[in-house]
């Protein structure tokens, strides 16, 4: 069921994307806010207690009202799935940014393509040349994929696995990075976190935050970067992580992007221009420069992924049901 809830989600996001997402994530600041606004004084164990206080009760709601549908009949449990889904995964989410971006590198709009890039980052990017734009534009892509699609399906199937419901998984994950997001990146911007994202002892209000979604992060992105492995190049794929990923200032997305690198032949991270200065970043993968065609290649890499998840849940999903 599980299988099916994800292509239901996946194919209802691309025919219909959900138009009023920003409401949700209106609401969902707000509700992240109070907990902020009255925990937050700045310390460690505050920050774990509001963490704990604004994830358990919605994750043990949405468990209970999955077994509620599920005692009334299995088809409106497996609806409520593709429900939360809908909410919490996508391409959609991103992609569009993604895509104007390619055509105005294809169309030799350069210009459009930093403004596309600015707002997708929030970072002013008129000083890059297109090279650079292709090559931000493929590290964003990789990372969005992996927050938006892969690491919600990979909480949702182990949930599913111990009979907790999938639902529940998707919306801890999700939740999670939000809460990573809201408050240990505004912790690390206010200095009061000066530790980068994957240390265990972090401190301030957010610290909690950035832990918890570092032990959520674990698996997944390491799950997707052995997908990258076997859909594109192996050899280069694997070179690159083990020799690469630890450089990166965040070393669990220098593994993301180590791989997608590798798999995709291309080179990515390298210094680029920043409020007129350089901001040097290490260099990942090997091969050629970006370009609109790694763009389009990129396109490919993620899709063979999502596939073969897909092939690879039906295969557990039949070898349940035979067993």
């Amino acid at each position: 069921m599980s299988l099916f809830a994800l292509i239901a989600a996946l194919l209802l996001e691309q025919l219909q994307p959900l138009s009023s997402r920003k409401y949700l994530h209106g609401w969902l600041s707000g509700y992240v806010d109070f907990f902020q606004q009255h925990f937050n004084t700045g310390q460690h164990k505050h920050g774990k207690v509001a963490w704990l206080l604004a994830v358990l009760p919605l994750l043990v709601g949405v468990a209970a009202l999955y077994w509620l549908l599920c005692s009334v009949h299995p088809l409106f449990a497996w609806a409520f799935n593709v429900l939360v889904l809908y909410l919490t995964m996508g391409f959609r989410q991103f992609s569009h940014y993604f895509t104007d971006i390619h055509h105005a590198l294809r169309d030799g709009n350069l210009d459009e393509a930093r403004v596309l890039l600015s707002r997708w980052r929030g970072v002013p990017s008129h000083e890059l040349n297109a090279e650079e734009v292709a090559r931000i534009t493929i590290e964003e892509a990789l990372i969005a994929s992996h927050r938006n699609v892969f690491g919600v399906i990979v909480w949702f199937v182990l949930f599913s696995a111990f009979g907790l419901g999938g639902a529940a998984g998707a919306l801890l994950y999700r939740l999670g990075q939000f809460l990573r997001k809201r408050w240990g990146d505004e912790d690390a911007a206010a200095g009061q976190d000066d530790l980068p994202f994957g240390d265990w002892v972090v401190g301030g209000f957010g610290g909690f935050a950035r832990q918890a979604f570092y032990a959520l992060e674990w698996l997944p992105i390491r799950m997707t970067a052995m997908t990258f492995a076997i859909v594109g190049d192996f050899e280069d794929t694997v070179y690159c992580w083990r020799t690469q990923a630890a450089g990166w200032p965040d070393s669990e997305a220098g593994i993301l992007l180590a791989s997608g690198a590798g798999a995709l032949g291309v080179r990515l991270g390298m210094p680029i221009p920043q409020g007129g200065l350089p901001l040097n970043r290490p260099e990942l993968g090997v091969g050629d420069d970006a370009d609109a065609d790694f763009m389009q290649s990129t396109i490919g890499l993620v899709w063979r992924s999502v596939v073969f998840w897909m092939i690879l849940l039906l295969l557990l999903t039949l070898a349940s049901w035979l067993g």
